[in-house]
C-alpha cells in the first residue's frame, strides 16, 4: 500500500467491568488537568488493534487511571466507545525504533487512511519480542503483555492479489533503549514542579506532562527512587515550616493562626503534589504494603516533624485550651480556627494523646473553681429562687459543652462528649447534690415550681442520686402533713387540706418527676406514715367529710362526687384504724338514711361498693344490713298503711316507721322522753301491729332519732316545722301552758335529759328559727331561763326546719363511738390471741405478741395487748406454763428480794423443792419491787426484734405479778 497522508494511531483497549479503585481525589485530580492525549503526524498508513486484556489487576488499574475521553472516535463505532478508548500517542514514547521490522504478524485490512486490525486465532505477539518490546507495548501498564502497538512497519507487501490485501509486520531487530540520563533529567522536572508548588509559584510544565513522566519512570523499574526523593524533597520543605513557626515569637490566637496556615498551605499542596505522583501512588505504593501513601507520608511528615516539636506543640494545646477558656467565660473566638485544627489533631491521630488529657483536666479545675463559687452563694442565700437559678445556670453549661462536641456547630471530637459531660455533671451536680437538696428542695415543693423540680430530677438522675432526691421527698411529704394533721385548729380543713396536698403531690409526680414508681411509692409510705400519727382523728374526720359529700347539696354533678369520693379512698387507704372510719360512717349513714339527708341513693350504693373493693365483703355487711333494713321498712309501713284496723287508730296523723336490725345499726343509748298523748297511741298502735305479725321479736324506740313535722298556727300564718322528737315534745307542751315556763319545768312535764333539753330549747329560741323566745336574751341557755310561745313569728317559707344546732354531735357522742370502737377493738384482740393459741397450743410472750402484730389490721399499742393476755389468763382462757412458775418462785426465793425461803438452798428450782413465807423479811423501804426472772431470748425471738416487730423495746417480754401468781396457786392473798 502506498504512504500518504496523515494518520492517526490508536490503540483500542477493552476494559473490565470490575469496580474503580480509584479515589475521589484521584478522578478530581484527572479532571482538573484534563489530560488529553494528542494525535500523531506520520507518513505510516493508519493501523488500528485491538487487544484483549485478561488481567483483571492491568484492567483495574487501567480504569483508574482512564483520563477524559476527547479527541476520540466519532461515535459511530459503539463497541469502540464502549470499550473506553484511550488516545495514545506513540511517537511521543521515549523508546526509539532501531528497525522497520514488524512486532506481530497479524491480518491488517484497511481503505483509505484508516485500517483495522483484526487478531485471529493465536497469532498475538510473535516469540521474538523481548522484554523491551513487552514494555514499549506495555502502554498504560507496567506488566508485560497489555496488548498495545509498539511501531508499525512502514512497507507492507502483499499476500495474495486476490480478495483483501495483506500485509506483515515484522518485529524490531534490536531491542530499544533510554536516553542517557534520563532518570536524572526527568526527576529535575519533577522537582522543579514540586518547589514551585510548595513556594505557591506557577509550576512550569504542564501537569499533564508531569503526569506522563511519572508514568515513564513507574514503567521502567524507577519507582523506588522516585518515591524516596519525593519523600525527601517534602521532608525539607516541611522542615523550613518548622523553622518559620520557631521564630514567629507570637502566642495564643496569632501562633494558632499562623499554625493553620502552615496547615492549610502543607495540605493542598499535598493534594496537587499526589494528583501529579498519582501513577506512583497507585501503582508502586499501593503494592508495597510498606510504604505510607503520599497523603499519609504528608501527614506523617507534619506529625513527626511540626507537631513533634515541644514547643510548638505546647503553644498550640496551650492556645486551644486558651481559646475554650475564653469561650467558657463568654468571650467570642474564631471558631472556624478551633474547628481546623482540631480536625488537623484528629488527621494527624494525636487528639487523644496530644490534647484530651490535659482538656479534660482543665475543664474539671475551670468547673470546680465554678462550682465553688456558686455553692458559697447558695449558702448565703438559700430558697428556691437561688436554686432554681444555679439549676439553670448547669443546664446551660451541660448545653454549651455538648454543642463543642456537635459535629455541625462545635469543634471537639464527637468522641469527647462523653468524658467532658462527666466532668461537668460531677463537679456542678454530683458533688452539690446534698446541698442543693437542703437548700432548695423543700421550697421548690412549697412553691410547686414544677419545671424547676423538672431540671432538678433530670439534672441528678445523670448523676444517679434520685434515691436521695427521692429520701428528700418523703421527708417533705412527711413534715408537710404532720403539719396538716397534728394541728387541732386546722381539724375542720383537715381533709380538704390533705386532698389537695394530694393532688398537689399527683401532678408533680406526673411534670416534674416522669411517673417514676419509686417516687410514687415513696409518697404513699410518706402518706402512711405520717397520717396515722393521729391515731383516730383522721379517719373520723374522713368519714365526716364523706357524710358532707353524700348529704342533698347544690350546685355539684353526680360526676363531681363521683371524682370526690374516689379521691377520698386514697387518702382512706393510708389509715390504719379503719375500724374508726366505719364505726363514724355508720352513724353518719344511719342518719342520712334515718332523716332523709342523702342526697343520691345511687352516691351511696356507689361508695358502699367501693368499700367493699377495697376492704372486703365483711367490712360492708352491716353498711348493706342498713340498706336492706330501709327497704324492709319501707314494705313493712305500705302493709301497715293498708291495715284499716291500725290505720283508722292513728286519726289524721301520718306516721312512718323504720324498724331496724340491732346488730347492723349504731349502738344508740336510751333517751328517755315523756311523749305526748298524740305520740304515746302511735307508738302503741304500731308496736300491736309488729308484735302480731312478728312474734318472739322486741321493739326499742330509739326517741333520738325520731323527727316530726307540726302544723303550727301564728298571728301572722300558718306554718310546718320540720323538728326532732324532742323538739315536738317541747312545742306541743306550749299546747297546755299559757304565758311562759320555765327551763326546770320543762324538764321536769318532758323529762328530758338536762343537756338534750338544753340544746333542742337553744335550736327552738336562740337559732335562726325562734319559734320561742327567752328570757334574758342571750345565745347560751341556762338552768334560770324563761320561754314562752313567739307570737310575732314570721317566715317567708310555708315548711320551715329547725334542726341546725339539735343535730350537732356533742362530745358526749364522739366519744361514746370511739369507746364502742376501742371495745371491738378488744374482742377482735381476744379472738386473735385464742385463735393463735388454739392452733399453736403453747408459745412465748415475744413470739405471740409479733403474730398479733401481723394478724390484726389496727394499730395498738403493745402495753393494751398485754392487758388482753392478763385478761384471758384471768377468766381462764389461757394458763402459764410451767417455766413461768418457775421464774416467779425463782424471783420471789433466789432474788434480792426474797420474800419466800426455799428449804434446799440453791439458785435454781426444781419440782421437789418447798416454799415458806419469809418470817425474818426487813427492808427498809416501804415500797418495794420484787423484779421477775427475765429469760434470754431465743435464735427466732431475737431475729424478730431485729426486725423492727416491737416498736417499743420494753414491752417485748411479758413480766407477770408474781403475788398475782401465787393467789393464782392458792399460796397467798392480797
Amino acid at each position: 500500500m502506498s504512504n500518504s497522508g496523515k494518520a492517526t494511531t490508536t490503540a483500542n483497549i477493552r476494559i473490565d467491568s470490575s469496580p474503580s479503585s480509584a479515589s475521589n481525589l484521584t478522578q478530581s485530580t484527572l479532571d482538573r488537568f484534563n489530560f488529553k492525549r494528542p494525535s500523531t503526524d506520520s507518513t505510516s498508513n493508519s493501523i488500528s488493534a485491538t487487544h484483549s486484556t485478561t488481567s483483571s489487576k492491568r484492567t483495574k488499574f487501567q480504569q483508574d487511571v482512564s483520563l477524559p475521553q476527547k479527541d476520540m472516535t466519532d461515535g459511530k463505532d459503539s463497541a469502540a466507545m464502549s470499550a473506553r478508548s484511550l488516545i495514545y500517542d506513540l511517537t511521543s514514547s521515549p523508546i526509539h525504533s532501531q528497525s522497520d521490522n514488524a512486532l506481530f504478524d497479524g491480518v491488517v485490512s484497511g481503505s483509505n487512511n484508516t485500517s483495522t486490525a483484526n487478531a485471529k486465532g493465536k497469532g498475538t505477539l510473535s516469540s521474538s519480542f523481548g522484554d523491551a518490546g513487552r514494555r514499549v507495548s506495555d502502554g498504560w501498564g507496567s506488566r508485560p503483555g497489555s496488548g498495545m502497538v509498539g511501531a508499525v512497519n512502514h512497507s507492507a507487501s502483499p499476500v495474495s492479489s486476490g480478495g483483501p490485501k495483506k500485509l506483515i509486520i515484522k518485529g524490531f531487530k534490536n531491542k530499544p533503549t533510554l536516553p542517557v540520563n534520563y532518570e536524572a533529567d526527568t526527576w529535575q522536572t519533577l522537582r522543579r514542579a514540586v518547589r514551585a508548588i510548595h513556594e505557591s509559584q506557577p509550576v512550569p510544565d504542564s501537569k499533564e506532562e508531569l503526569y506522563k513522566l511519572c508514568e515513564n519512570l513507574c514503567l521502567h523499574k524507577m519507582a523506588s527512587g522516585l518515591y524516596t526523593k519525593l519523600q525527601a524533597e517534602c521532608e525539607e520543605h516541611v522542615q523550613s515550616q518548622v523553622a518559620l513557626l520557631q521564630t514567629n515569637g507570637t502566642e495564643g490566637e496569632h501562633f494558632l493562626q499562623a499554625l493553620e496556615t502552615v496547615w492549610t498551605s502543607h495540605c493542598q499542596q499535598m493534594i496537587l503534589i499526589r494528583s501529579i505522583f498519582l501513577y506512583l501512588d497507585r501503582t508502586y505504593v499501593l503494592q508495597t504494603s510498606w510504604l505510607l501513601s503520599l497523603w499519609e507520608m504528608g501527614l506523617d511528615l507534619f506529625k513527626k516533624h511540626v507537631m513533634g516539636a515541644p514547643d510548638i506543640k505546647k503553644k498550640a494545646v496551650e492556645g486551644l485550651l486558651n481559646q475554650i477558656r475564653r469561650e467558657r467565660d463568654g468571650e467570642v473566638v474564631s471558631k472556624p480556627l478551633l474547628k481546623t485544627l482540631f480536625r488537623a489533631l484528629m488527621d494527624l491521630g494525636i487528639y487523644v494523646s496530644v490534647f484530651e488529657t490535659p482538656f479534660l483536666d482543665r475543664t474539671e479545675t475551670y468547673y470546680r473553681a465554678e462550682a465553688d463559687r456558686q455553692f458559697a452563694e447558695l449558702e448565703a442565700a438559700p430558697g428556691a429562687e437561688s436554686v432554681a437559678r444555679y439549676l439553670r445556670h448547669v443546664e446551660e453549661r451541660l448545653r454549651q459543652e455538648t454543642d463543642r462536641c456537635s459535629q455541625l456547630s462545635g469543634y471537639l471530637d464527637l468522641a469527647s462528649r462523653k468524658p467532658l459531660i462527666t466532668v461537668v455533671e460531677t463537679e456542678l451536680v454530683k458533688k452539690g447534690v446534698k446541698l442543693l437538696l437542703e437548700k432548695g428542695f423543700d421550697d421548690l415543693m412549697i412553691h410547686d415550681r414544677a419545671d424547676d423540680l423538672s431540671r432538678l430530677y433530670q439534672l441528678l438522675g445523670r448523676v444517679q442520686a434520685l434515691d436521695q432526691m427521692r429520701t428528700a421527698f418523703g421527708l417533705h411529704i412527711k413534715k408537710s402533713g404532720l403539719t396538716l394533721v397534728n394541728d387541732p385548729s386546722r381539724d375542720p380543713t383537715m381533709v380538704t387540706d390533705l386532698l389537695a396536698f394530694k393532688l398537689r403531690l399527683d401532678n408533680l409526680l406526673v411534670t416534674s418527676f416522669a411517673k417514676n414508681e419509686l417516687f410514687g411509692n415513696s409518697m404513699k409510705e410518706s402518706f402512711e406514715h405520717f397520717i396515722n400519727q393521729r391515731q383516730n382523728k383522721p379517719a373520723e374526720l374522713i368519714a365526716k367529710h364523706l357524710d358532707g359529700l353524700l348529704k342533698s347539696g347544690k350546685g355539684v354533678t353526680e360526676e363531681e362526687v363521683e371524682s370526690m369520693l374516689d379521691r377520698c379512698l386514697v387518702l382512706f387507704r393510708f389509715i390504719h384504724g379503719k375500724d374508726v372510719f366505719e364505726a363514724f360512717y355508720k352513724k353518719d349513714l344511719a342518719k342520712r338514711l334515718l332523716l332523709n339527708k342523702s342526697g343520691s341513693v345511687d352516691a351511696e350504693k356507689s361508695m358502699l361498693i367501693k368499700l367493699k373493693t377495697e376492704c372486703g365483703a365483711g367490712f360492708t355487711s352491716k353498711l348493706e344490713g342498713m340498706f336492706k333494713d330501709v327497704e324492709l321498712s319501707k314494705d313493712i309501713m305500705i302493709s301497715f298503711n293498708a291495715s284499716p284496723k291500725h290505720k283508722n287508730q292513728l286519726e289524721s296523723i301520718d306516721l312512718g316507721v323504720s324498724v331496724l336490725t340491732a346488730v347492723n345499726w349504731p349502738t344508740y343509748p336510751p333517751a328517755e322522753a315523756l311523749l305526748p298523748t298524740e305520740l304515746e297511741k302511735c307508738q302503741n298502735v304500731f308496736k300491736s301491729y309488729y308484735e302480731e305479725r312478728h312474734s318472739g321479736k322486741k321493739l326499742t324506740w330509739v326517741n333520738s332519732l325520731g323527727h316530726c313535722v307540726l302544723k303550727a298556727s301564728f298571728p301572722k300564718g300558718v306554718k310546718e316545722l320540720s323538728v326532732s322528737l324532742f323538739q315536738a315534745i317541747v312545742m306541743l307542751l306550749f299546747n297546755t301552758i299559757h304565758g311562759s315556763i320555765s327551763f326546770s319545768d320543762i324538764q321536769s312535764q318532758t323529762r328530758i335529759e338536762p343537756k338534750e333539753l338544753s340544746r333542742t330549747l337553744q335550736s327552738l329560741a336562740c337559732g335562726k328559727v325562734r319559734v320561742l323566745t327567752k328570757t334574758p336574751k342571750g345565745r347560751e341557755v341556762d338552768p334560770n331561763d324563761v320561754f314562752e310561745f313567739n307570737e310575732t313569728f314570721d317566715n317567708a317559707l310555708y315548711r320551715i326546719k329547725v334542726n341546725a344546732i339539735q343535730m350537732k354531735e356533742t362530745v358526749e357522742e364522739q366519744k361514746r363511738t370511739e369507746e364502742g370502737v376501742f371495745q371491738d377493738r378488744q374482742y377482735q384482740v381476744d379472738a386473735a390471741i385464742v385463735r393463735i393459741m388454739k392452733t399453736r397450743k403453747q408459745l412465748s410472750h415475744t413470739l405471740l405478741i409479733a403474730e398479733l402484730y401481723e394478724q390484726l389490721k389496727f394499730p395498738i399499742k403493745p402495753q393494751d395487748l398485754k392487758k388482753r393476755i392478763e385478761s384471758l389468763i384471768e377468766r381462764e382462757y389461757l394458763e402459764r406454763g410451767d417455766d413461768e412458775l418457775s421464774r416467779t418462785l425463782q424471783s420471789l426465793a433466789c432474788g434480792k428480794v426474797r420474800i419466800l425461803t426455799k428449804t434446799q438452798k440453791g439458785r435454781d428450782v426444781d419440782l421437789n423443792d418447798v416454799f415458806e413465807f419469809s418470817e425474818t423479811f426487813g427492808i427498809a423501804l416501804y415500797r418495794i419491787r420484787v423484779n421477775a426472772i427475765q429469760t434470754k431470748e431465743t435464735a427466732e425471738e431475737q431475729k424478730g426484734a431485729e426486725e423492727g416487730l416491737f416498736p417499743d423495746r420494753q414491752y417485748q417480754s411479758f413480766n407477770p405479778d408474781p403475788l398475782r401468781e401465787l393467789q393464782g396457786r392458792g399460796c397467798m392473798q392480797l
